[in-house]
């Protein structure tokens, strides 16, 4: 894979070039010291990957990221020292386009290979992403369920762009909102109680992590919080699970959507969020072919038209709405 490096650290850019240097097929095709020099070399020679860093003189992480997905758009995962403090950006980066973050590998570890191997991880997924485009969707089957108007539920699925998608659609919601939701982000274990405090702050609704054995409920907002899938089991409750083992993405989007049209017993809305790949789209066609409303985000204001655009190929979505059209839809829908 071709890759990019924007860092203005030359012990983190050494530290990436070692840990890149693991996996021969992998080649740094330039190294950039601050944003506005990574958009220049971006729209010159545009790589399969860039590993963004967040702080930089001239231009920062966020806003070189926003600027290359507007211009030039590719493959950035968010590659930092201090997560926890730049949590925040982290989001705001992801928000614009990053697909994920990963902790700048450390110089001097005891076994180097295995202090690279979360980077090598990444870039292996974002790779596996990048391949789903050639692929076709297989079919799924509809299973038979029972309907019942009692209980109302909202699955949403989102990944690139997807935290500030996520904010804007709950923002348009209200404190007392008549379905439960459940997210599930394309977001590491590590970043997913953040995420969830980010979300609820910025929103005002009750978001928090899912927890195993839990039954979804009115008015709160749970996202699927650890590197398993979430599903919804026959009796209603969440659980997590690490089985299928062959998904890209833990959590998978695809897993949880088709869980909910197996399972669930109420009226639910299926909502699926920009984001690189196919994730999703074949667990909202199984949603749509067992009756329930299924939404894809358009293509203008997807940060990432893919996973919305794989839906809409295959005809998994009822409707196809810009994001600031999905709140009031679902307004309508769980009227009070």
């Amino acid at each position: 894979m071709r890759i990019a490096i924007v860092n203005d650290m030359p012990m983190a850019v050494e530290a990436l070039r070692r840990a890149l240097a693991f996996e021969p097929a992998h080649q740094v095709i330039w190294v950039a010291r601050d944003g506005e020099e990574a958009v220049r070399l971006c729209a010159e020679e545009k790589p399969d990957l860039i590993l963004m860093d967040l702080i930089m003189p001239v231009m920062n992480g966020v806003e070189a990221t926003r600027r290359i997905m507007a211009e030039t758009p590719c493959a950035i995962v968010i590659v930092t020292v201090d997560r926890e403090q730049n949590m925040n950006r982290v989001f705001e980066a992801m928000g614009v386009g990053a697909l994920d973050v990963v902790d700048t590998p450390a110089l001097g570890a005891g076994n180097a290979r295995e202090a690279a191997a979360p980077l090598l991880r990444k870039i292996l997924n974002v790779g596996w992403l990048m391949d789903q485009g050639n692929k076709r969707v297989k079919p799924v089957a509809a299973q038979p369920r029972e309907l019942s108007a009692q209980r109302g539920l909202v699955a949403i699925g989102s990944s690139a762009g997807g935290p500030a998608a996520l904010e804007a659609l709950l923002k348009g919601l209200p404190r007392n909102f008549q379905a439960a939701i459940v997210l599930v982000q394309h977001v590491d274990q590590v970043f997913a109680a953040g995420m969830a405090e980010w979300l609820g702050s910025s929103c005002g609704l009750d978001v928090r992590l899912a927890r195993d054995g839990e039954t979804p409920q009115a008015g709160v907002v749970l996202l699927a919080g650890t590197n398993h899938h979430i599903r919804l089991l026959k009796n209603g409750t969440l659980a997590y699970t690490a089985e299928p083992v062959n998904e890209i993405y833990r959590p998978s989007i695809d897993v949880f959507f088709e869980s909910v049209a197996r399972y669930w017993n109420g009226d639910a809305v299926g909502v699926l969020l920009t984001g690189m790949g196919r994730d999703g789209a074949q667990g909202l066609k199984l949603m749509r072919q067992q009756g329930f409303l299924t939404i894809a985000q358009d293509q203008q204001s997807s940060s990432v038209y893919g996973m919305p655009k794989a839906a809409a190929a295959i005809d998994a979505a009822v409707e196809i709405r810009p994001l600031d059209k999905i709140a009031p839809r679902l307004l309508e829908i769980f009227a009070k």
